[in-house]
């Protein structure tokens, strides 16, 4: 099982668990596809894409049940990043924590798998 990331705002969050799909935020919609991170990219990712942002839950999901939507591509640095192309629905995802953030403007991430 391989565990990807991914965070979202919680009212958008509660929004797409009431509506059964999640979209993802304003920037994957731009992109044209809902940005994961693996493990050993998310706490970085957060801290260069989400540092000071609150409201924030960290959404994990195992990256095999979401079939060939899936995409793993080279990013920065020639890391490869999970990308969903298109909708997730909520039914998939394994746990939904809170990211609250620390007296640094960073978050404080639970223990990943």
């Amino acid at each position: 099982m391989t565990i990807i990331y991914h965070m979202a705002d919680k009212a958008d969050w509660q929004e797409a668990v009431s509506s059964g799909a999640y979209e993802g935020t304003a920037a994957d919609k731009a992109d044209g596809f809902i940005h994961f991170s693996s493990r050993e990219t998310v706490v970085g990712s957060a801290a260069k894409h989400r540092m000071g942002v609150s409201n924030l839950v960290l959404i994990s999901v195992d990256a095999n049940v979401l079939g060939s939507a899936l995409k793993w591509e080279k990013a920065r640095g020639g890391i490869l990043f999970p990308h969903l192309y298109g909708p997730l629905d909520p039914v998939l995802v394994k746990s939904v924590t809170d990211l609250p953030l620390g007296p640094d403007n960073l978050h404080i991430f639970p223990e990943l798998e």
